[in-house]
């Protein structure tokens, strides 16, 4: 199947037309990202499913691209409440203003707050994107291309002044400015101290720090550009020809536009092409609690994510968003993502159809992206991440794959044999329900089967329950012993149910076999049960005492 019609289509059409004149013998396709905190699964919406995505259809059409990363540690550390907090320290606030790679570890295992807070990121991008390059902007002020371009913009410093006060409004640089941010080796501020004069020949900087008052020379490696020099600098240098940005950039007369007027005026190259996408918002237990933020340590993080649900949920879920449409992420909600999945699945496979073709054509494109172009051979046995969630509570831990399949076969969910990466798909999604379950999972999913009905629930049984449940019992003895045979059973019964009989019935079923008045749904419990071991309990609550 080809792509046609997606989103990513649009994307891809747009950068072939944009560099129509001077097509590049490799695109460099961009992300940045500051690591000034906790680095969420929001920031591989644009950085890098996004390019993935688009790389796939150019690369498809016969272009060559490199996927390229640069994570911005030369930037100052805020010193924001969030980050205050991770510290036991009560004098975290002394790193404010140091640069991101030179302020400590707070929890002492890593060499810098860096390391620490790209360990649950940097090394699982490998299984939302492949070969994707990462650079630092530390690495990057020592690279020879990169100084050769600080040296073009402080030769033509004057002009860069002229642009750039186009922006400032009414705190416009005086003519004197000098476009360079000196590193303090002093106080360690990279973020207050002011160039006086520059050597560019020996890459050297004689600054003054309006912080602590020292007076000295650094080695421009160590210091950085203003940050709207900054970032065409780094596309020149990176040669970048595409590049997603945050919608805070994209507004008309900010700072993208900005440094797209320094990339062709002071700089003199064609900045590459641009597409803005939404934050990803993050919710816990129904409350928005806003986008998810790296500084304000607001969300949660890839291996997180990789611990709950396959890395393709989310792959998809992204793609079948439009960029500029804002989605919301939760841990609590997460078979939700995987059942949407799960569901393009079926429809890429016409198994499910839609009525809407526009809706059918974005959902199959958006999975076979979300599959990187390999889908498998056929649709494989799904099962729901719900029923795995029940099933990893009622199968003993050891060969759960093997039981689980011993199971979803005598209830009758699984009627052939499995292929070995069938197997190995069911197995992932096991052990991810099991983590969910003990990571995040509400507790209305959290379910144990009693071995026996606890001599006060019986006793407590009043003769409408006993009813109740004797019908029940008669209905689920001649029912198909499937959940969609349970469903439609129970459905049947309960339509012939005044509204507070119906809820009698539930809590009374409820209490028989989870010691609770709530529960999974039950009709998805039942069928990965025995019906025996089921009209057991419920003929030993009907015939008590």
């Amino acid at each position: 199947m080809a792509i046609l019609r997606h989103w990513v289509v649009s994307i891809a059409d747009r950068i072939e037309k944009y560099w129509s004149d001077e097509r590049k013998p490799i695109l460099v396709c961009n992300g940045g990202l500051s690591v000034s905190g906790l680095q969420h699964v929001g920031r591989l919406r644009g950085e890098i499913i996004l390019v993935e995505a688009v790389r796939r259809v150019l690369e498809d059409r016969g272009w060559k691209t490199r996927h390229i990363l640069v994570l911005y540690t030369q930037d100052p550390w805020k010193g924001k409440d969030a980050q205050l907090k991770v510290f036991k320290d009560a004098n975290a606030n002394r790193y404010i203003g140091w640069r991101l790679v030179d302020v400590p570890d707070p929890y002492g295992c890593c060499d810098n707050w860096v390391e620490h807070y790209w360990m649950d990121f940097g090394p699982y991008i490998k299984d939302f994107s492949e070969d994707v390059e990462v650079y630092t902007t530390t690495d990057l002020y020592r690279m020879d291309s990169m100084k050769k371009i600080i040296g073009e913009i402080i030769d033509r410093r004057r002009s860069v002044v002229e642009v750039l006060n186009k922006f400032r409004g009414r705190n416009p640089f005086p003519d004197s400015w000098m476009p360079f941010e000196p590193l303090c080796e002093n106080c360690k501020r990279i973020d207050s101290s002011e160039a006086i004069h520059i050597d560019l020949d020996s890459y050297r900087v004689l600054y003054r720090c309006r912080f602590c008052g020292y007076e000295g020379v650094s080695s421009m490696e160590n210091g950085k550009l203003y940050w709207r020099l900054e970032w065409p600098a780094i596309w020149k240098a990176l040669d970048v020809g595409f590049e997603p940005y945050g919608k805070d950039h994209a507004t008309p007369g900010g700072s993208r536009d900005s440094c797209i007027e320094i990339a062709r005026e002071i700089l003199r190259f064609k900045p590459p092409f641009g597409i803005p996408y939404e934050w990803v918002g993050y919710t816990v237990k129904g409350r928005d609690l806003g986008d998810m933020g790296s500084s304000d340590f607001i969300g949660f993080t890839p291996r997180e994510w990789l611990m709950v649900a396959e890395p393709e949920v989310l792959r998809f879920y992204f793609l079948v968003n439009e960029p500029m449409k804002r989605v919301v992420l939760s841990l609590d909600q997460i078979y939700r993502y995987v059942d949407l999945y799960d569901r393009a699945e079926r429809i890429f496979f016409d198994v499910e159809s839609l009525d809407n073709k526009d809706e059918l054509l974005l959902i199959k494109e958006s999975y076979l992206l979300s599959t990187r172009f390999n889908p498998p051979p056929r649709l494989p046995f799904q099962l729901p991440y719900l029923h795995a969630v029940l099933l990893v509570q009622v199968l003993p831990v050891e060969d759960r794959v093997e039981a689980a399949i011993q199971r979803l076969k005598s209830t009758g969910i699984l009627n052939y044999e499995l292929e070995s990466w069938e197997i190995d798909k069911l197995k992932v999604r096991l052990i991810c329900a099991d983590n969910w379950l003990k990571l995040c999972a509400p507790d209305e999913f959290k379910v144990k089967l009693l071995e026996y009905i606890p001599e006060d629930i019986a006793r407590n049984l009043d003769d409408r329950d006993r009813y109740l449940l004797r019908i029940l019992l008669d209905t689920l003895s001649v029912c198909v012993w499937s959940e969609q045979g349970i469903k439609d059973a129970m459905k049947s019964l309960t339509s012939k149910l005044s509204r507070s009989d119906q809820e009698k019935l539930f809590k009374s079923l409820y209490l028989i076999l989870f010691g609770k008045p709530y529960g999974p749904r039950i009709a998805p419990f039942l069928s990965l049960m025995s019906r025996d071991v089921i009209l057991s309990r419920l003929k030993s609550a009907v015939e008590y005492p």
